[in-house]
């Protein structure tokens, strides 16, 4: 794996995936994209239950390494196949985890890099993060399944100003948008993170991926299409030890304890 990016597992059972280029403010090269798409599928593989994505240094990721598209683009790559080649996969890998996902945002989140914060099931922001879809300066259109995600977290008319005009949305304003779950002192990010995550990871991991799912497919499906995916993840989950064991601790009022099985 490349060493712009690390991948840290926690005794507790929480993979830490981090964008560790920060004198590039954690622009993504071909090689950081790789390595990347590499660890989300260790962190898919690997026995944890919670994975964190945050960016190492003042940036979280601003998004595309714009030095290494003009070199492209002097070179005649006018396609921009690194959308299917590589962020597309990363996205997907990200959104199809089947295990929670949280991003910390922990500075400046633009182009492709706010679009992987928007792929994530949770986001916790520092107070000193900010958000902007910076593609059209740049005279392009969304990627990195922006245009999917950002109008189901903050309604069509916020996404396309948001998409338009290009501006920053600064952590306060996201999170009265929706596009955060919470707003942290920067100070205090590392910790408040790692409390959810261990949170998570204590949890009842098939019954999270089932949510997971049942949320993606309903998205694009009427709703008897979406009956029949809840009934079939409810009785897939209905078979888990899980399962078995929170009824029966409430049934006998005792504290539950998942094992994710």
């Amino acid at each position: 794996m490349s060493d712009t990016i690390r991948y840290d597992v926690s005794a507790g059972g929480v993979a830490t995936i981090t964008l560790a280029r920060p004198d590039a403010l954690n622009a993504l090269t071909v090689e950081m994209k790789l390595a990347l798409l590499e660890a989300l599928g260790r962190a898919a593989e690997d026995d944890v239950r919670a994975v964190v994505l945050t960016g190492e240094g003042r940036a979280f990721c601003v998004g595309q390494d714009l030095r290494e598209h003009a070199d492209a683009l002097a070179a005649g790559e006018t396609d921009l196949d690194t959308v299917r080649l590589h962020y597309n996969p990363i996205v997907r890998a990200l959104s199809g985890l089947a295990k929670p996902v949280i991003c910390a945002v922990n500075g400046t989140a633009a182009g492709a890099g706010a679009s992987l914060a928007f792929a994530c099931d949770l986001r916790l922001a520092a107070d000193t993060a900010s958000f902007m879809m910076a593609f059209a300066r740049v005279g392009l259109g969304p990627d990195s399944g922006a245009s999917w995600t950002l109008p189901r977290l903050i309604g069509l008319g916020r996404a396309t100003a948001m998409l338009m005009l290009a501006e920053p949305v600064a952590a306060p304003q996201a999170l009265e948008m929706g596009l955060v779950n919470a707003v942290i002192p920067a100070a205090d990010l590392p910790a408040a993170t790692a409390e959810l995550a261990a949170r998570l990871a204590a949890g009842p991991t098939q019954a999270y991926a089932a949510i997971k799912r049942t949320l993606a497919s309903a998205a694009t499906s009427d709703l008897d299409a979406a009956l029949e995916t809840e009934a079939a993840a409810q009785a897939e989950c209905g078979r888990t030890a899980d399962h078995r064991n929170a009824t029966a601790a409430f049934l006998a009022k005792q504290p539950v304890t998942f094992t994710g099985r």
